[in-house]
């Protein structure tokens, strides 16, 4: 299970700006901030601001995308961030992305006692559920989460540290935690690319995500990695 919201991408006016230095030619950029929708604002509304890249800045962009990683420096000035509720044995993955990324986590250390534990609060879609079978997987979990919340009870009557202990090596590692995430364009193309077909579904989630969700990450990552086959489902 994952769930991504919040999807916003800043530093494209710098990001564009610079991509035009080393010639000099900031004269035909044609890229720049639009307004949307003013047709349909309201009055007292705000309208909606999008940043449009236009056809000059999109070849060249492109271009430099295919001319190598010292070119495409302006990537690593676009930032994507977004809200991740995903399960610990994926955010393990997730880490390995380090570079130019930064995330926010809610805290299973200060925070694991403030609601009682239910059975949404885990990824369980691929457990095996037979009601008629005590060992089943999905009746283990029931029984790691009646337990979990025994000990938060006792916990929040007794501040024991020795009852608190029990919460934190018992958790599963399905356990879903929201991170509030941050990585350069760079870093998301990586992304992309490499959990392309990976065994854990929640990447192709996230792929999907970012590809519906993020503006012009299709168009970049077609100059960096080539099309994809079924192009009309990713």
């Amino acid at each position: 299970m994952i769930k991504v919201e919040n999807v916003e991408v800043s530093g494209w006016e710098a990001a564009f700006r610079g991509l035009r230095n080393p010639k000099n030619s900031w004269d035909k950029s044609d890229s720049g901030i639009q307004v949307m929708n003013l047709e349909d604002v309201e009055f007292g509304e705000e309208p909606n601001y999008e940043y449009i890249i236009g056809p000059n800045d999109l070849q060249l962009s492109t271009a430099l995308i295919k001319a190598g990683p010292e070119h495409r420096k302006f990537l690593r000035m676009i930032h994507v961030s977004m809200d991740i509720t995903a399960p610990l044995y994926w955010w393990k993955e997730m880490d390995t992305y380090k570079v130019g990324t930064t995330a926010d986590s809610c805290s299973t250390m200060h925070k694991i006692t403030a609601k009682e534990f239910e059975l949404d609060d885990f990824s369980h879609e691929h457990l095996f559920d037979d009601p008629f079978d005590n060992e089943s997987p999905m009746y283990v979990l029931w029984r790691i989460i009646d337990s979990l919340n025994f000990y938060r009870e006792r916990y929040l009557k007794s501040k024991d540290k020795n009852d608190w202990w029990q919460l934190i090596q018992l958790l599963p590692t399905s356990y879903n935690q929201k991170r509030t995430w941050d990585g350069s364009m760079e870093t998301v193309l990586s992304i992309l690319h490499q959990r392309k077909g990976h065994k854990l579904d929640e990447w192709e989630t996230l792929r999907q995500a970012i590809f519906e969700r993020v503006p012009y990450v299709r168009e970049f990552y077609d100059a960096l990695y080539g099309k994809e086959k079924n192009n009309a489902s990713n």
